[in-house]
């Protein structure tokens, strides 16, 4: 596995991380935790070194999957979490945003002792929380850092404007946002932005959370508790109408026999040598084949077509639902 750096206090992760969200929320039932735990250390012994995480998933049934399976590892590998939502400890439920200086510190306790971590090596604000500002919130990571209870400081589904404040008081060493070959927004000022500012990108749900694979069609359903039941893009209409796209990774994935996924991941790649796509997986045989992308290449009229050919289609439906969306603070 190849490596990359995120942000200009160069973080190094391996080129392809593991997005964790999916072995215990968003995606239907959790993975059985033994199972979970084998596909997590066998990413370790593929090369992978960056694994992402966050308090409410779950809540907080991740990160201590996550603590208990890289706990052999510590010295070796890199964990991001994320801070900045309310949860009700008692019914274990989450609900709106919350990245008040005292709760930015209490969940950065809690997740050094779930993760089994003497520091957080990532640290991300999950959303931003328009009752906070910006600053402040920077300021309470930048103590952390200075604390030794933190390393890095990250953001997620940040907007420009709330980028650049963060900036200013502590260096962000990466945002986190989707990126993908059907989620292109990010290009327009986002990405500008952050190689302006030397900050890395980590782009999660790099395969349209599962859509561009090639494994779904208008006939597919999603199990109860499964994200993909309330987003736009994964409604029986535009089920159908987006598979144009996925016409065009499969034209491709023949020509370099590779698969849909791999086509998709090294897309990502090829953007930008900061880019780190973080897929998740519950599965030992699709992580192989995910890491796999990194060795498919393109040459730069290739790439040009690619990017130029699936840009031109016109992606039925929205990534989140209006309020959703609303919240990732762009």
């Amino acid at each position: 596995m190849k490596k990359r750096t995120l942000g200009n206090d160069k973080l190094e992760v391996s080129a392809i991380g593991l997005g964790c969200m999916g072995m215990s929320f968003g995606y239907g039932p959790p993975g059985e935790k033994s199972e979970m735990i084998k596909v997590i250390r066998a990413a370790v012994e593929q090369g992978v070194t960056f694994f992402d995480t966050a308090e409410v998933y779950g809540p907080f049934a991740n990160e201590e999957l996550v603590g208990e399976a890289l706990a052999p590892f510590n010295n070796d590998v890199v964990i991001a979490t994320k801070f900045g939502f309310k949860i009700d400890r008692v019914n274990m439920k989450y609900g709106g945003v919350n990245s008040h200086p005292d709760n930015i510190r209490l969940v950065a306790e809690e997740s050094i002792k779930r993760l089994k971590v003497e520091a957080i090596d990532l640290f991300y604000q999950h959303r931003v929380d328009p009752n906070v500002p910006i600053e402040d919130v920077a300021g309470t990571v930048k103590d952390l850092i200075q604390e030794g209870k933190v390393k890095h400081f990250g953001l997620s589904e940040a907007g420009a404007a709330t980028i650049r404040k963060a900036h200013a008081v502590q260096p962000v060493t990466a945002l986190q946002s989707e990126y993908s070959l059907w989620t292109r927004q990010h290009e327009i000022e986002i990405i500008p932005t952050i190689e302006e500012l030397g900050i890395g990108l980590v782009a999660y749900s790099p395969l349209g959370k599962g859509f561009l694979t090639g494994k779904m069609d208008e006939s597919t359903t999603f199990a109860d508790g499964d994200i993909r039941n309330l987003l736009p893009r994964f409604k029986q209409d535009a089920l159908a109408a987006n598979k144009v796209l996925l016409e065009i990774i499969e034209r491709f994935a023949k020509e370099k026999n590779a698969t849909n996924a791999q086509i998709a991941l090294a897309w990502v790649l090829s953007q930008k040598p900061w880019i780190v796509p973080i897929p998740g997986t519950t599965k030992l045989h699709r992580l192989t084949e995910n890491n796999g992308a990194i060795n498919v290449t393109f040459t730069d009229s290739e790439l040009a077509e690619l990017t130029e050919v699936s840009e031109k289609v016109k992606v039925m439906g929205t990534r989140y639902p209006e309020a959703m969306e609303k919240s990732t603070g762009l």
